[in-house]
């Protein structure tokens, strides 16, 4: 999707500057254990999470499940809230030049209808990893930190 539009509008405003954004995170598990990552398209530091910003309105577990099926093209259930991250770390500049620091409440989910795939032109891959496959793969630093902040990789 995007931009978007309140956000839009912000930057209309305060252009490049970093903004401070609540966001949701999906990490889909299948029956194995494994992680479902994407790859974003056109401008990856590796691979990174399922998710975006929170809209106006809108919880985060339902930014959680309308973000996975933007981007995966899936619908979810959200199996438990993992725990909600910020800080440096969790700070993005994209490639337009925009600022962003996010809060994030991270979900963990299974997939209930559908197989995931790049959906709506953001991702260029999705796969599925093993914890263990976790260590050996780019990560972008937002994920990497999101992911051993959870658990799911084993602290450096």
């Amino acid at each position: 999707m995007g931009i978007a539009p309140h956000i839009a509008r912000l930057r209309a405003f305060v252009g490049h500057e970093q903004l401070l954004l609540p966001c949701a995170t999906v990490l889909p598990l299948d029956e194995r254990g494994r992680v479902l990552l994407a790859w974003a398209a056109g401008h990856s530091d590796g691979w990174g999470t399922v998710g975006g910003a929170v809209d106006p309105g809108e919880s985060p577990a339902e930014a959680a499940i309308r973000e996975a099926r933007e981007e995966i093209g899936v619908e979810i259930r959200l199996i438990r809230l993992v725990d909600v991250l910020g800080g440096p770390d969790y700070e993005v500049t994209y490639p337009n030049g925009d600022r962003a620091a996010y809060v994030t409440a991270v979900y963990e989910a299974s997939v209930i209808d559908g197989v995931p795939a790049p959906a709506d032109g953001e991702l260029s891959d999705v796969a599925w990893f093993t914890r263990e496959e976790l260590a050996s793969i780019p990560l972008s630093r937002f994920t990497r930190a999101l992911l051993t902040a959870t658990g799911y990789l084993p602290t450096p």
